[in-house]
């Protein structure tokens, strides 16, 4: 028997283990997979061409372009640089941008430092120290005070007013929502009676519902005459909603640690605030990333709603652009532009969710 080295022991072709191997496993294992593979190939063949030429081929790329000059075969694309600064900033004065500015300059400064000094034992105070008084410094900058010309939320708009509400949506319903996952976990009948109350009754009702009845019916749990901003009001509704989605998210996160986990915490002799704090809850978050990067993806394509109560977020600054005569007619730039805008940003929190995963991930893999 002829015994080879591994040295002479030939390895198969790299053709065949990436990328025909690859289309042969994904596009063509089967009859009804060839059959859906062509069909694929051939709406791409139908739709791809006219895009292309849409997007690409036949628009125009001259920014100093007008609405007559751009013609009506492909893109107008300085319908975008013409009101760049509406989608961006809505109808902020112009001579107060720079207070936008930086705000998201100050955003910038402090997750590069946060990088900077991951290592260090002083970065849970610097992350806690900046979540307490960063949004402080947000919101003057925004509304004014301390100096600071006052700007009406009326007047926010655009890509910023996405981002606060986003944010705001965010940061307020992740904490709330722990509590009322603790609370449905909880062995205090009134306790948990409540949090499922309030969770299946979100729930089961449409976030417009809840941004009409924060607009509408909240006002009216307030004296005579006392003015309620519009925006805090959407605020309100959108963290509500917002509070019993990462509640079930929890609690599914919470149902997945094994009982052993608490026996050992007991064990230990943690009392119930160590034993959850210390030990449940940081397992219960892990396990729910996904789906909590999930509800927060779904929560800023929800932003979009606002519109219907009044507030020009980036999506209704579209509409705002083209009601200008010199730009009618250009509602599909401006929605592209919005969905490539958008998709950036939640690719960007997808992939980030992905890195926490990888970071927090305490599997034994081979």
């Amino acid at each position: 028997m002829a015994i080879y080295s591994l040295k002479e022991t030939k390895q198969p072709p790299q053709s065949q283990t990436k990328a025909v191997l690859w289309l042969k496993d994904n596009l063509f294992s089967s009859s009804s997979n060839i059959a859906l593979t062509f069909v694929a190939l051939y709406l791409i063949y139908l739709l791809l061409p006219p895009i292309l030429n849409w997007t690409i081929f036949d628009a125009n790329f001259d920014l100093t372009a007008d609405n007559e000059s751009c013609g009506r075969e492909g893109a107008c694309w300085s319908f975008i640089n013409a009101n760049l600064k509406m989608f961006i900033y809505g109808f902020y004065p112009q001579e107060e941008l720079w207070r936008v500015n930086t705000m998201f300059g100050i955003i910038v400064a402090l997750v590069a430092f946060g990088s900077f000094i991951k290592k260090s034992q002083y970065r849970a105070h610097y992350i806690i120290g900046s979540f307490l008084i960063y949004p402080v410094v947000a919101f003057v900058l925004l509304y004014g005070g301390l100096g600071l010309e006052i700007v009406e939320t009326d007047k926010w708009g655009g890509l910023t007013l996405t981002i606060v509400v986003a944010a705001v949506g965010i940061v307020a319903s992740f904490p709330l929502g722990i509590l009322f996952a603790l609370g449905r976990q909880s062995k205090m009948r009134i306790v948990r009676f409540i949090s499922v109350v309030y969770i299946e009754f979100v729930r089961g009702v449409p976030l417009i519902t809840i941004l009409f009845m924060a607009s509408v019916v909240l006002p009216l749990f307030f004296s005579a005459g006392m003015d309620f901003d519009k925006l805090l009001r959407a605020l309100i509704g959108i963290t509500l909603f917002q509070t019993a989605y990462i509640a079930e998210v929890v609690r599914g996160g919470l149902q997945a640690i094994s009982k052993g986990q608490y026996e050992a915490a007991d064990a230990a002799g943690l009392s119930f605030m160590q034993k959850t704090v210390l030990i449940i809850l940081p397992q219960a978050l892990k396990v729910s990333i996904p789906n909590i990067v999930g509800s927060f993806i779904a929560l800023f394509k929800d932003t979009t709603l606002v519109l219907i109560i009044g507030l020009f977020d980036m999506l209704a600054i579209v509409g705002a652009a083209t009601s200008n005569s010199s730009w009618l007619g250009r509602e599909s730039e401006g929605y592209v532009f919005v969905a490539m805008v958008i998709w950036v940003i939640l690719y960007s929190m997808s992939r980030y969710s992905k890195k926490l995963e990888v970071k927090f991930s305490t599997e034994h893999k081979n």
